[in-house]
């Protein structure tokens, strides 16, 4: 196991430790399957930077635990830091900024970033579907989701022939959407 492993080892066992005792919305799940779906989802695409594995692991933790951005560079460095600090809304601003701040964010994002977030949207969107919440509040986080994704689809478009399962996790993200009324996401 070289250094790259290790890295990848150290921000999930870091992810573990910060996340632990915490649970997804349906109150049952621990946060940390989230996390392992996501970065699941990840390798499937092929993708093997050790960097955006670390990320994909630390994606949550700022918004999710006490975690600060000046340890996760301190113990994970400049590149890793930022690319959670993307995948992060501020959560010093009223909500209906947040999310128009959050958007503008994601748009600006690295290409690691973007594949990080497709491949939570797709985790996110497998609990939803499955989660005990109203209809309503499903349709509502389904559709925030949607909208991630079209905010960074064109950026993901031109990654194709890198990663061509992006379009079948795509295709994916659709079946669930259509249920829920959702227009499908081409790229």
């Amino acid at each position: 196991m070289g250094h790259e492993a290790d890295l990848v080892l150290k921000a999930k066992n870091f992810a573990l430790e910060r996340h632990k005792n915490q649970k997804r919305p349906d109150g049952i799940t621990p946060f940390y399957q989230h996390l392992e779906g996501v970065v699941f989802r990840l390798k499937n695409l092929g993708v093997t930077n050790i960097e955006t594995l670390s990320s994909a692991w630390l994606h949550d933790i700022l918004e999710k635990s006490d975690t600060t951005f000046d340890e996760i560079n301190d113990v994970f460095g400049n590149s890793i830091s930022v690319t959670v600090l993307s995948l992060t809304k501020d959560p010093h601003l009223p909500k209906k900024d947040n999310e128009s701040q959050f958007v503008q964010q994601l748009k600006s994002a690295s290409i690691e970033a973007k594949l990080i977030k497709l491949c939570d949207i797709s985790a996110n969107l497998k609990d939803i579907s499955n989660s005990p919440i109203s209809k309503t509040q499903k349709n509502k986080q389904i559709r925030k989701l949607f909208h991630y994704l079209r905010t960074i689809k064109n950026d993901l478009s031109k990654q194709k022939e890198t990663y061509p399962k992006i379009q079948e996790l795509i295709e994916g993200i659709n079946v669930v959407g259509s249920k829920f009324k959702q227009r499908p996401v081409v790229i």
